[in-house]
C-alpha cells in the first residue's frame, strides 16, 4: 500500500466534500440530531459508498490503460465544472435545508444514515474515488484515503461546521477543490500523451 496514493486520495476528496452538499446535510442533521448519532450514521453510510467506489473503480482499472486515464481526465474536468459552477451558485444564493424529524439513538442513526447515503450516489467524491482506483490501482490506499477524508469532513461537519462557515466562504472552497480537479486532470492528461 502506498502512503503517496492514501494522502492524494485524501486531500482530493477532502478537498472536494468540504464544500458538497453533503457537508452541509451533515451540519444541518447535527442540528436536529445528537451529533455522535448523526457522525455514526454518516460515517456507516460513507463506508458503503466508498467500498462500492472503490469496487468499481477496480473493475473499471481492467480496461485499457489508455481508455481509463482519459476517461479519468474526463471525470476530473468534470469534477472542475460542477464545483465552479457550484461555487458561483453558493455566491449568488443561500443553501437549502434538509427538513428532518426530532428522533434519537438508532432513529438519529439511520435517519443519518439513508439521507447521506442517498445523497452519495452519483456525487463527485464517489467519481473521483472510481477515478482514482482505476488510475493507481491501488484499492486498498485509495479505500483509506477516502473514507478517512469523508469521516474526518463529516466530523468537521459535526462538531465545527458552523464556526468554519464564518471564517471561509462556502463558495471559495468550491473553488479550491476544482484547482485540486484541475491539477489532478493535468497530471492525468500528462501521464496519458508522455
Amino acid at each position: 500500500m502506498d502512503p503517496v496514493v492514501v494522502g492524494l486520495t485524501f486531500l482530493a476528496i477532502f478537498v472536494v466534500e468540504l464544500p458538497d452538499k453533503t457537508f452541509l446535510a451533515t451540519l444541518v442533521l447535527a442540528t436536529r440530531y445528537r451529533p455522535i448519532l448523526v457522525w455514526i450514521g454518516v460515517s456507516l453510510a460513507f463506508l458503503v459508498q466508498t467500498l462500492v467506489a472503490v469496487l468499481l473503480g477496480h473493475a473499471v482499472s481492467f480496461l485499457p490503460e489508455d481508455l481509463v486515464r482519459a476517461a479519468a481526465g474526463v471525470m476530473f474536468l468534470a469534477g472542475a465544472v460542477i464545483l465552479i459552477r457550484e461555487g458561483r451558485s453558493h455566491q449568488e444564493a443561500q443553501d437549502d435545508e434538509i427538513e428532518t424529524r426530532d428522533v434519537h439513538g438508532l432513529k438519529a442513526v439511520l435517519a443519518s444514515f439513508l439521507v447521506l447515503f442517498a445523497a452519495e450516489w452519483g456525487d463527485l467524491s464517489q467519481l473521483l474515488t472510481i477515478s482514482l482506483v482505476a488510475k493507481y490501482e491501488q484499492p486498498v490506499a485509495v479505500f483509506l484515503g477516502a473514507l478517512t477524508a469523508l469521516v474526518v469532513v463529516s466530523g468537521l461537519a459535526v462538531v465545527a461546521g458552523r464556526q468554519l462557515q464564518r471564517f471561509v466562504k462556502l463558495h471559495v472552497l468550491h473553488y479550491v477543490g476544482a484547482g485540486v480537479c484541475l491539477v489532478l486532470a493535468a497530471l492525468t492528461a500528462y501521464e496519458l500523451f508522455s
